[in-house]
């Protein structure tokens, strides 16, 4: 988004208004996981400021949409922190183009997904050759030392034995953690989170078992493909479990 494009969105986007909703069915083809509280969060930030009705609802121009569209492809693309995006906002707002974007950093395999958004089996038994130093963790994940020692302190991430690098699930955890810390939650909230993943470990670990110790050749095989499919099953029937407690809730 240059100065020229916010100047051609701008010619297009005087009219039309829409609410929030829809402006989220605008986005998601292109960004699956925004979502409502994202889009609130980024105009308390006051990266986007849409106008308000006498009843206080928001009404976002189609500015307003594209504003939303460039942030989340600077986050998206090029690991941008807000703060860095609030500037290049700035310098379109006052008729100027945004600094010259770094796109030289690492890239990170995508997780193979299922149709409904849940990781298949597919993708616990795919491993990464990913190999992160710390200092590049830090830059990618968009997170502090400090929250970085945090979370190596209650155990939900850790660098590789041996190597002292650290791959492609701590940069998960790390990024996932950074993204709650928007909503307030801290790293010592998140124990209960390994805590009920390390009970679904054990019990995955428990059933396979017996498979492991069979006679022949093909158990490792087995077991291997079972954890991998018991896996997939028990973060399916977890998610499922939370949305519907939410939908009850």
């Amino acid at each position: 988004m240059s100065a020229s494009t916010s100047s051609a969105s701008s010619a297009s986007g005087r009219g039309a208004r829409y609410n929030i909703g829809q402006v989220l069915d605008q986005l998601r083809p292109d960004f699956p996981g925004v979502t409502i509280p994202k889009i609130r969060f980024l105009e308390d930030k006051g990266l986007v400021k849409p106008e308000r009705t006498a009843a206080g609802y928001r009404k976002f121009s189609g500015d307003d949409v594209a504003r939303l569209r460039y942030i989340l492809l600077m986050q998206r693309d090029h690991y941008l922190p807000l703060k860095v995006i609030g500037d290049h906002l700035d310098a379109i707002d006052r008729g100027l183009e945004p600094p010259p974007i770094d796109s030289v950093v690492p890239t990170v395999p995508k997780v193979a997904l299922s149709s409904d958004g849940l990781p298949s089996p597919e993708s616990f038994r795919r491993s990464s050759d990913l190999r992160l130093s710390r200092r590049e963790l830090l830059k990618v994940a968009e997170i502090s030392e400090e929250l970085l020692a945090q979370l190596e302190q209650y155990g939900l991430v850790s660098a590789r034995t041996g190597t002292g690098h650290f791959d492609s699930d701590a940069l998960v955890v790390a990024r996932t953690a950074r993204e709650l810390a928007d909503y307030g939650f801290e790293p010592r909230h998140l124990r209960a989170f390994k805590t009920a993943a390390d009970r679904e470990v054990g019990l995955v670990q428990q059933v396979v078992a017996p498979l492991a110790r069979g006679r022949d050749a093909a158990a490792r095989g087995r077991a291997e493909d079972a954890t991998s499919e018991i896996a997939a099953l028990s973060v399916r029937l977890h998610a499922t479990l939370v949305k519907v407690g939410l939908e009850r809730g």
